[in-house]
């Protein structure tokens, strides 16, 4: 009996979404797709000479060269560990900024992120509802995402971009992917376990890692992983709700949601990174990329299941969704930004240092807040897992000071 409610549930609520979801953005991906073909078997761009179009053509299939190109922005080429020019009181003030801004940003997305898929709203006359439409929530941050980035490249000088734009829709569509399964993850998990299951995703994203770039990773990093695995179950384990029979606890479709959102995210860092690598845009450009292509699959879906006027009726009969909305997108577009800037002002085992609090605090709001209940294995598999990430943190900074020193000595060798 138990299964078939789980088969039914499977069928009729996030898997049926997902396909409906995925035939919606093959009606983009499949036109692009064959349009790409035919502009580069017909060298079209060289018929087409010197128009709009084909500039327009050249850059979304072909893009362009970037050998000796100069950068203006330090983050496209190099992120220095500390702002060494600068007074130490003047670097601890940015250090506090960074970190303020960081945490009131993605501690603040959190708490809307599960009140908004978790909870009742409430109007002046009486109504209840329940927001359901992950795809409409990933529209709208990825918008404002898109608009801030779009604003900033505008304003402020940047590398010449040479990447084919069409690259970044790869990236895009694991990215919409990973944050729908993040979101309607929280119909059948607790936030807390949600939390958890993010600070695990390295393993994934090392075997990702090894599938798409090839990369070759230190004992270390298998030793923590390890750890995080072992921490991980302890807290399912230990997840007194987890024995309740609510539509949040952990079940099935939570499982398969996580291990969705995990793998998409996996595969979205890798290949940006590769693009990265490969050909040094800024990482507001791709910050822009992205997000537009974002914003073209998730607008086609909604446009084509007619997503937008239930979403838009359901803001207008609850006002209080509107404004939380508002502040989560806010808060996404804006923590982005405070990502690049840290990494590029103090680099980035600052930021995982940063990151790896939050995470702490994220799972300490949403029990106080909402009151997930954990019991003694749960706390101590939550410390097992940030102690291995510190650990992870330490141990790379330490290899890299070594790997320093070894350059630098050396370097004074080869002068003598």
């Amino acid at each position: 009996m138990a299964e078939g409610l789980v088969l039914s549930d499977l069928t009729e609520s996030w898997f049926a979404s997902l396909l409906l979801n995925l035939l919606c953005y093959s009606t983009v991906f499949i036109p692009g797709y064959f349009l790409i073909k035919y502009f580069k078997n017909s060298n079209y761009v060289d018929q087409a000479g010197p128009s709009v179009v084909s500039r327009l053509v050249m850059s979304c299939v072909y893009g362009h060269g970037y050998d000796h190109l100069p950068t203006s922005d330090s983050s496209s080429s190099k992120t220095p560990s500390a702002p060494q020019d600068q007074a130490l009181g003047s670097s601890f003030l940015q250090l506090c900024f960074c970190f303020i801004g960081l945490q009131v940003s993605y501690l603040t997305w959190g708490v809307l992120q599960e009140k908004i898929m978790t909870k009742e709203y409430h109007n002046a006359e009486g109504n209840i509802g329940h927001f359901r439409d992950s795809q409409f929530l990933v529209f709208v941050n990825r918008i404002l995402a898109f608009i801030l980035a779009a604003g900033y490249l505008l304003v402020r000088r940047q590398p010449r971009h040479t990447a084919p734009i069409y690259k970044y829709s790869y990236s895009s569509f694991s990215n919409i992917m990973s944050s729908w399964c993040q979101y309607e993850a929280l119909k059948y998990v607790t936030f807390p376990t949600q939390v958890l299951a993010k600070a695990s995703k390295i393993i994934p994203t090392m075997m990702m890692g090894k599938i798409v770039r090839s990369k070759k990773y230190e004992y270390y990093e298998y030793l923590t992983a390890i750890l995080i695995s072992i921490g991980m179950t302890m807290f399912l384990l230990g997840s007194t709700e987890a024995k309740g029979t609510t539509s949040s606890t952990t079940t099935i479709s939570g499982v398969i949601l996580l291990v969705g959102y995990m793998g998409f995210d996996a595969f979205t860092s890798n290949w940006q990174g590769e693009l990265f690598s490969k050909h040094k845009m800024s990482s507001v450009q791709m910050m822009c990329g992205v997000n537009l292509f974002s914003c073209l699959l998730t607008s086609t879906s909604l446009i084509q299941q007619a997503g937008f006027g239930p979403s838009l009726a359901f803001m207008f009969t609850y006002p209080t969704f509107f404004w939380d909305i508002l502040i989560l997108s806010v808060c996404s577009a804006t923590g982005q930004l405070f990502i690049y800037y840290t990494i590029s002002v103090f680099g980035p085992v600052v930021f995982i240092i940063i990151m790896t609090i939050r995470q702490g605090l994220a799972i300490l709001l949403s029990c106080l807040i909402y009151g997930h209940p954990v019991s003694m294995l749960g706390v101590i598999g939550i410390f097992l897992v940030f102690t291995a990430l510190f650990l992870r943190v330490y141990c790379s900074y330490r290899l890299r000071v070594l790997q320093q020193r070894r350059q630098s000595a050396g370097g004074d060798v080869g002068k003598i």
